[in-house]
Formats: C-alpha cells, structure tokens, sequence
C-alpha cells in the first residue's frame, strides 16, 4: 500500500491531506463543545443545523463552482480553497452566537466544496497504474481513519492544557500546511474537460446525467444513503450521548470518536486484499447489509445503565466505522470506471454533490429529532435510512457483474461514456 508514496507528487498531496484532516478533526472535537457551551442540551440541534448548512453549500455549489473553474490550473485552485478555510477557522473563536456559527461554516464549506473534488479528480492522473490507484485510494481511507483517531487523541490531550477554543487554531495550521505541500508539489497537467461551447448548465450537471446512466453508479447514490445514516448518528449525537446520557467528560468524547475511526481503519488497511478476492460489489453491499443491524442497536442506549451505555456506545460505534469503510474506500474505484479523462472532474464532483445531499436529510433527523422526541427515535429514524438505501443499492447494481468497477465490459452502455484509458496491471 505505502510503495504509492515513492511518488514525489502524490507524497506531497497525500501530506496535504493527512494535515488538513488533523485541522478538521481538531474543528470537529471543538465545535462540538462551541455549540454545547452556546445550546447545552439542543448542542445536536445547533450540530445538525450547522451540518446541513454545510451539506447545502456542498450539493448547491460544488457543481457550480467545478464548472466555472474546470478550466483553471488546479494549483491555485487548491491553495486559494485552503487560505479561504484557514482564514474561516480563525475567525471560529470569536464567536458567541449560534447563528455566527451557521454563517462561518456557509463559507468555510463553500472553500472545501472547491477543493476537496479538484483534489480527489487529481489522483487518478497522478497514478494512472489500477494498483497504485487502488492503494492510493486505501491510503486515503487510510488517512481518514487515523484522523478520526488521532485528532481525538490529540484534542483529548491538548483539552488537559488549553480550552477548546484554541483547537481552532490547530485546524488554522492544517490548511495553511496543506496550501504548502500544494504549492511544493508538481502537479501534472489535467484535461480542461467539457468544450468551451458547451453551456454552464450542460457542464454544471454532466456529472449528475453520467451518474443516471450507469448503474454502479446508481447503485452508489444509494449506498450514499447509508452511508450518511451512521456518521449523521455519530457526528451529530455523540456529544450529547456522552455529555448528557452517559454523564461523561468531555475527553470520553474523543475517545467514542476515536473508535468510529479505528472500525473503519481495519477495514481500509485490508481493503487491497478484499477487493483483489471478493471485487468492489460483494465488498460494498457487505457493508450495505451490516450497516442497519449495527444502527438498531443504538436505540437502546438511552435505556441502558450508564456503564453498561457507555461500552455498548463504544462497540456500536466501532462495527459502525468498519462497516462505512467498506463502501467508501471502494467507492473512486466506480467513479474511475465510470468516466473518462475529460469527464472525471465532473463525475467526482457529481460524487462529491450527490453524496452530501444525503445528509441534508440525516443530519436534520439526527439533531431535531434527537433534541424533540429523544435520541433513541432519532437513531430508529436513521436506521430506516440506511434500510431503505441499502434495499436501493442490492436493486440497483447488477447481480452479474464481471467486469467490476474498474473493467471496461459494458461501461459505455451503462455510462453513455467512451471508455477511458488506463493503464492495468496483471
């Protein structure tokens, strides 16, 4: 998996990345506690708001944005999203009202609906092997995973020391190092994609209609759907499990984060091996058909003693991790064989659009329903969620595909696409 860093360019960005993601795992622990101290007990309704107002910037302005700058050398595309998010996160300290905190997160996440597909579009030409994409693609898994173990440690540790409003300044330094591993890199030169005659909108949503055609891809947009249930569960109500359910400290907090992020990364360390055996759709409907199961028993925490809560707490976010790994990590790998070189940076950001307009239903549901009728209905409302995409997703992807993510049978049927050219390793 780590022979893919002897690429001086992808060493750079995969160095942006894990920076960066430290910075917004620190923004996470600490807002958390921003909207706990500024809401106390409706913390998951201020959450869920300011996740949705996130998720909105994302599915309203990433195709938008991928359009207008499609022609755009990616370099200061990227270094100008990152100074736009490092300059947000600085300002996240002073603030002392909740809708400040909605305004912040608006522009913040309208800079990372800039970068965060340019980024992901960039990887396939900087590794064009299958292999080394297939690595690449674990590593960032990979990358994410230890985010949501380390960043909880570190805040965890930093929290002992200094109040949580100076892990803003964490996140602040995370994105100015990710605009200069950026900057030091070399990045190779990425097709300008759709015609200068094509019109704004054909450009905006060809992303969308390649996604329509296909049906892995259809198959994606509901795993999308379960995908959004569990890590809207955790993300938004796991502050309130333990502040105010369990009775534990504000460290615990880091600590249940943590185990989300180890679940998922024994999965992303072994996806390589998994995928080359079992291929990308017995994988990813794998963790389609665990995910409900593992959400169901996260009604009960409430009623449980608080010992007892806290370790089931720990355990179901643990199968949790794991079972979101196993449709995320694979997931590029569809998109990859599902566009062409002109076509890619659209389809990743149809990706990128699309699976965050899951959220603006989980995340609501997690935070306004946890905070009106109680957690225990917000987790069975969310455990529907991912039933009903999980059923989508065993509907929508061919029982009989051979030809696997990345394989070429049958792609321009489904696509609508010419098939791209990679290279292949046997």
């Amino acid at each position: 998996m780590f022979s893919v860093l002897r690429n001086a360019t992808y060493r750079s960005l995969f160095a942006a990345q894990i920076v960066a993601l430290i910075g917004t795992g620190l923004l996470t622990v600490a807002l958390g506690l921003l909207a706990y101290d500024l809401a106390a007990g409706n913390a998951g309704a201020v959450l869920g708001t300011a996740l949705t107002i996130k998720m909105l910037a994302y599915v309203g302005l990433a195709p938008v944005i991928n359009a207008l700058l499609a022609r755009w050398p990616k370099k200061p595309v990227l270094i100008g999203a990152d100074l736009v998010r490092g300059a947000m996160a600085l300002s996240l300290p002073f603030i002392t009202e909740t809708w400040q905190i909605y305004v912040v997160i608006f522009l913040l996440q309208s800079a990372s609906a800039t970068f965060t597909p340019a980024f992901q579009s960039l990887i396939p030409a900087v590794l064009p092997d299958e292999r080394d994409y297939t690595r690449a693609l674990s590593l960032s898994r990979l990358a994410y995973d230890m985010e949501a173990l380390a960043s909880p440690a570190l805040a965890a540790l930093l929290l002992t020391v200094v109040s949580y409003n100076n892990l803003f300044l964490g996140t602040v330094a995370g994105f100015l190092f990710s605009a200069l591993m950026v900057a030091m890199a070399v990045l190779p030169r990425v097709p300008a994609g759709a015609s200068p005659q094509a019109s704004l909108w054909h450009r905006t949503t060809l992303g969308a209609r390649i996604f329509w055609r296909n049906r892995r891809l259809r198959s994606l947009l509901a795993l999308n759907l379960v995908v959004a249930a569990p890590t809207a569960l955790v993300l938004v109500n796991t502050v309130v499990y333990v502040r105010d359910v369990l009775q534990r400290p504000d460290t615990d907090l880091a600590l249940a984060l943590a185990c989300f992020g180890v679940g998922s990364m024994i999965v992303a360390l072994s996806a390589p091996w998994l995928l080359e055996r079992l291929g990308d759709r017995t994988v990813m409907l794998a963790g389609a058909a665990v995910v409900p199961f593992v959400m169901a028993g996260a009604v009960a925490i409430p009623w449980a003693t608080p010992g007892s809560g806290w370790w089931l707490l720990l355990t179901l976010w643990f199968l949790l991790g794991a079972a979101n790994s196993t449709i995320l990590t694979p997931s590029a790998r569809l998109l990859g064989g599902a566009s062409t070189e002109d076509t890619r940076p659209y389809v990743f950001t149809a990706q990128f659009s699309l699976s965050h307009a899951c959220y603006i239903l989980a995340y609501p549901l997690a935070g306004w329903v946890g905070a009106m009728a109680g957690l225990g209905w917000a987790a069975a409302g969310l455990t529907i969620v991912a039933m009903i995409g999980s059923a989508g997703a065993f509907l929508s992807w061919p029982r009989h595909d051979a030809a696997g993510a990345m394989g070429r049978a049958g792609e321009e049927q489904d696509s609508g696409q010419p098939a791209p050219h990679r290279s292949r390793a046997r």
